[in-house]
């Protein structure tokens, strides 16, 4: 028994790193529902009213089931939608929330396109703060919102852009994985991606998540003892450790969740049929190098897919709010508005480097 615990808080301090924070325990009252850890169906338990009808208002998205998540816009210069070139629904990374995009979105405005970003569900001012809801609603929420904008903006690019965690949940939405509706998007734009599945983790860190989910779900982890280094900016990091809507406490049945989010991302990478801008830092020490090449490495290559690799040598994981996320972000603008067109960071002159992301010897 001493064992497994060993492994499994082995298991749950990697796994804190995927949120930036070190290990600590606190106790709660435990989850006992094994039928919904072992289906990645969520933690979730809050009742959730009927409302059939899904909507976006000034400040929230109102998903197909009722439930309301807090919604930030940003739009170009005087908020005329008339100049509006193209829309961007941008997904936050786990334990992060919409505001995650304030920085990037307010480069993207200055040329001419519109950010929408709401709370996902279990994050930021979203019901059921800190639970996990399972891989599917928040699919289908994406699948939602999509729709929502295409209405709002009929004739307009538009694209699903996800962060970390984020680019996950594009990735399900987009392939269907999870049996819900595709978004209507014309594109996706993967920023530090997601994908560190169970096929790339060693036997200790599955085994400690199978032990820790089973005895210990509620107790939570935090830490500032890992020295993960997400982004090269201190101002947001102080700003991030301030900010009370940021999780600074991960339950280990969150962290379940999220792993069988980022597995089923990974395995579905041959389905990515779709326009695709995949953006991935040198220095990311959250999302591992292995992963990403393993990801990329299964895309269909079909002629006639749209695809672009970016490989940024100075970029964290928070890849947008690094101190070169304007560089980060100006490549987000250039593609969304001419696909066609080369990044201006030129940093795509990589991509057909296989595997990618290059080496650090690969990239010079």
């Amino acid at each position: 028994m001493t064992r497994h615990l060993g492994l499994a808080v082995r298991f749950a301090v990697i796994c804190a790193a995927l949120v930036l924070f070190a290990v600590t325990l606190a106790s709660c009252a435990p989850n006992t529902d094994e039928f919904a850890r072992e289906e990645g169906i969520g933690t979730a338990r809050a009742p959730y009213a009927v409302d059939p009808t899904p909507r976006l208002t000034d400040h929230e998205l109102v998903a197909a089931d009722g439930v309301a998540l807090p919604l930030r816009v940003w739009l170009p210069p005087g908020g005329n939608p008339a100049r509006v070139k193209a829309v961007i629904l941008a997904l936050h990374g786990f334990d992060d929330y919409s505001n995650a995009f304030t920085i990037p979105a307010k480069l993207w405005a200055e040329e001419g396109i519109a950010t929408y970003a709401y709370d996902q569900r279990g994050f930021g001012r979203a019901p059921d703060h800190g639970l996990w809801p399972g891989r599917a609603p928040l699919a289908a929420d994406a699948a939602t919102a999509s729709r929502l904008l295409r209405r709002r903006y009929p004739g307009k690019p538009l694209y699903l852009l996800g962060e970390s965690m984020g680019a996950a949940v594009a990735i399900i939405a987009e392939t269907g994985e999870s049996g819900t509706a595709k978004p209507d998007v014309d594109g996706v734009i993967l920023a530090a991606p997601a994908v560190w599945g169970r096929e790339t983790m060693n036997l200790p860190e599955r085994l400690g998540l199978w032990a820790m989910v089973r005895l210990f779900p509620s107790i939570k982890f935090s830490g500032r003892q890992l020295h993960i280094v997400a982004c090269d900016n201190r101002a947001v990091l102080e700003a991030l450790g301030r900010d009370p809507l940021v999780i600074k406490e991960t339950r280990v049945d969150a962290v379940y969740g999220l792993v069988n989010l980022m597995s089923a991302a990974l395995e579905a990478a041959p389905k990515m049929r779709v326009p695709l801008l995949l953006q991935y830092g040198a220095h990311d020490e959250i999302v591992p190098r292995d992963p990403v090449q393993l990801f990329v490495g299964d895309l269909p290559r079909e002629p006639g897919i749209a695809r672009r690799l970016a490989y940024y040598p100075h970029g964290y994981h928070m890849i947008y709010r690094d101190l070169d996320g304007a560089t980060v972000a100006a490549d987000v603008a250039s593609w969304v508005l001419d696909r066609a067109a080369p990044l201006p960071s030129r940093e795509d002159a990589a991509q057909n480097t296989r595997p990618w992301p290059p080496t650090p010897a690969q990239s010079g």
